[in-house]
């Protein structure tokens, strides 16, 4: 078995990731908001998460999920509700969101137990400084960045200083509105 950790990410031509939605009011706004993906982006979006079989959130990103996504219907929808969801927080104690379970004061130790137990795609949409941690301790296998032709000057951004390692493209597809998805996968 091997589980392989997906993150997957809005992100600007600046690298920033942070509050793509505005939903953590941050001030960056919707920064997605003024773009169309169109139904290439949108099936992609589709397949990633119809691949994956669990999901790993930070405490900021599972509010503003949870908040939404149970009370949505669909095919999109369905999936993610039904999802394993693995929660990083060290504030809440009991998670509600179906199917969703704390992961443990290490991180670290927790994700690389996921990564042993889990046979697929584990993906982190969003949460910045859980991809920080897994990045820093090389415990992510691929990224996938759908890049949104914006600079916002401001952020966080993906990489956390400090961190140096080497990824390959394994795939690449530009979207309406100038958006570009590249995928990358650590080098061997």
């Amino acid at each position: 078995m091997a589980g392989n950790i997906v993150i997957t990410q809005y992100i600007s031509l600046d690298g920033v990731i942070e509050d793509p939605v505005g939903m953590e009011g941050t001030g960056l706004g919707d920064w997605t908001g003024p773009y169309n993906r169109g139904p290439l982006g949108d099936a992609f979006k589709e397949r990633e998460l119809r691949d994956a079989v669990a999901m790993i959130y930070g405490r900021r990103t599972y509010d503003g999920f949870a908040a939404v996504w149970p009370q949505v219907s669909g095919d999109f929808a369905d999936r993610m509700n039904a999802l394993p969801k693995y929660l990083a927080s060290t504030t809440i104690k009991t998670p509600e969101w179906n199917n969703a379970s704390l992961l443990g004061a290490n991180l670290e130790g927790a994700v690389r137990d996921l990564k042993s137990r889990i046979n697929g795609d584990i993906l982190i949409y969003g949460s910045g400084s859980i991809c920080h941690t897994l990045l820093s301790h090389g415990l992510v296998d691929e990224i996938s960045l759908m890049t949104y032709p914006v600079v916002l000057g401001r952020g966080i951004r993906l990489f956390p200083l400090g961190v140096a390692t080497n990824f390959r493209l394994i795939g690449h597809e530009a979207f309406d509105d100038g958006i570009m998805l590249t995928r990358y996968r650590l080098a061997d």
